[in-house]
């Protein structure tokens, strides 16, 4: 403490008496801040003045800011799946945190938890895309170090395409072209009805049948399914399956896409005995 200019020593927290002369004075106190307290008093005969100074420190308190901000996100979802994005915020500060999300690409959308710590993004039609998510989070301070941005993304796997197969429609023995026409009479009702299928028929020749036998029958359903049911031939494919026991018939439907039936011949070529031309070949005997 300088009074006038003169050192007085330190202040102290009790009363202190000090002898001045009347007059006008200065005092000037240095305080632990660095800062100086200073005052201009009179000093009146026969009179004593107070002075009091009431300093209290200052608390300094450490600033919350900066602060790590972390988010967490699965190691990769299936389309359609919902991604969940969740935040870690180590704020020790006391004001209200606010948090605002964007996501990646714009199709994706938030469908729960704007405004909170976590949210779930519909990752519908994302397939083979990343999805990324970015976090602001703001004390609302105004100090840019309170501000703390992360982010995170998720590749969305593609849907697999949907398995298409054939389907067997019919199958049976050729015995007797009446019932052959019965059977396809069935299969150009199906392929009116679904007009994208495809029909497959794969005719096996008997080991005792004619020579060509396969490719005959084939000719005959081919013509019967054109000409007599109006079936469009680019509709149906004829497939010469080798060999069976008998002469015997299959059918498949196939939808767009689906791989067509391969044929499963029962008999070597090389055990093959065709009959010779003018004989029947031997049909198998109708059970009662």
């Amino acid at each position: 403490m300088r009074i006038d200019g003169q050192a007085q020593g330190d202040t102290s927290t009790t009363v202190r008496v000090i002898e001045l002369d009347p007059g006008h004075h200065n005092v000037e106190i240095l305080l632990p801040n660095g800062s100086k307290w200073v005052r201009e008093f009179d000093i009146e005969r026969g009179r004593r003045l107070c002075l009091n100074l009431a300093y209290h420190p200052r608390k300094i308190t450490k600033s919350p800011c900066p602060y790590p901000v972390n988010l967490s996100a699965p190691v990769s979802v299936n389309d359609g799946d919902l991604i969940t994005f969740t935040s870690d915020v180590a704020y020790s500060g006391t004001n209200p945190l606010t948090y605002t999300w964007t996501v990646s690409p714009s199709e994706a959308k938030i469908v729960s938890g704007a405004g909170t710590s976590t949210i779930t993004v519909d990752s519908t039609g994302l397939g083979g895309q990343r999805v990324t998510a970015t976090l602001v989070v703001d004390d609302g301070s105004g100090d840019a170090a309170c501000r703390q941005t992360a982010q995170a993304s998720t590749p969305v796997v593609p849907k697999k395409p949907p398995v298409v197969e054939c389907k067997p429609f019919d199958q049976f023995p050729s015995i007797a072209f009446d019932d052959t026409k019965a059977r396809l009479d069935n299969l150009a009702i199906a392929l009116q009805n679904s007009p994208d299928d495809q029909a497959y028929i794969i005719i096996y020749a008997g080991k005792t049948s004619r020579a060509g036998q396969a490719d005959s029958l084939g000719r005959r359903a081919m013509d019967y399914l054109v000409n007599q049911r109006g079936i469009d031939a680019r509709r149906i494919t004829m497939i010469n399956g080798g060999y069976r026991d008998t002469d015997f018939i299959e059918i498949w439907i196939c939808p767009p896409g689906a791989t067509p039936p391969q044929a499963t011949p029962t008999v070597q070529p090389s055990e093959v005995q065709p009959a010779r031309e003018g004989t029947r070949p031997r049909r198998p005997r109708r059970r009662p």
